[in-house]
């Protein structure tokens, strides 16, 4: 770019994505004299999912807005809880997040979520035919303009991932009524019905059931109750809202 010359300063969350000598404190940017104030964030790469309100000269303007030689310019994140038009939440989780997917339907949160790599033209597609918020630690897909919503996931940590997005988008939680293996909805299910998946020792063992209407795997209170269990209380903690 060569053009008028602004004034950045990133705020400290969204350090991540920019070079080292633009992370602290207001540095010089070079424009072209025509690209809108997201267009020149983006080009320091900063995808614009994680920019909340932008300030130039002290006054909150829309990143369609041409910046001007000499303009002080504030990027602030997105404040949180972030409101995501439509509701309930609806997610889509790239190929990288499976754990954080399986414990996201574990509380309930609608999360659909892509085992293979499909490619960012389709997952992007996904997000805009079903109005999906998509997750993901690439930068670049998160750029995609034909994306609905977007949400970068800052942490490699299953546990850090769940509670920033929990933090994030504050869903409404409904515990064990999700199939953690395709999202689909659980509904009660007797011993009989669910059979044929059971071994000798859990069909003596266990008489309370679920089964996914979608794809029909039966669900009951197994080795791993206890630890997904613990996962559930920990989250409904901290975000339940009080009764």
């Amino acid at each position: 770019m060569n053009g008028p010359e602004i004034h950045v300063e990133f705020a400290p969350g969204l350090a991540v994505f920019v070079a080292g000598g633009r992370r602290r404190g207001r540095t010089a940017l070079t424009t072209d004299g025509s690209a809108s104030l997201g267009h020149v964030v983006e080009s320091t790469g900063v995808p614009l999912t994680e920019v909340g309100a932008l300030r130039v000269n002290g006054r909150e303007v829309p990143p369609s807005y041409v910046p001007s030689a000499g303009d002080t310019v504030d990027v602030h994140p997105v404040a949180r809880p972030q409101q995501v038009p439509g509701a309930p939440l609806r997610l889509l989780l790239d190929v990288h997040l499976g754990t954080l997917a399986r414990r996201l339907r574990l509380l309930g949160v609608d999360t659909a979520y892509e085992s293979t790599d499909i490619g960012d033209p389709a997952l992007a597609a996904r997000s805009a035919t079903e109005k999906r918020v998509m997750l993901s630690r690439d930068r670049g897909l998160l750029h995609r303009r034909e994306l609905w919503a977007g949400a970068f996931v800052y942490s490699t940590r299953p546990e850090d991932q769940l509670h920033d997005v929990l933090d994030r988008f504050r869903p409404a939680l409904h515990p064990w009524t999700r199939c953690t293996a395709c999202n689909g909805l659980l509904r009660e299910a007797t011993k009989d019905q669910v059979a044929d998946q059971l071994e000798h020792g859990t069909e003596r063992s266990y008489d309370v059931f679920a089964q996914c209407e979608d794809c029909g795997r039966a669900y009951w209170k197994g080795a791993h109750h206890d630890q997904l269990k613990a996962i559930v209380d920990s989250v409904l903690a901290e975000f339940a809202p009080p009764t």
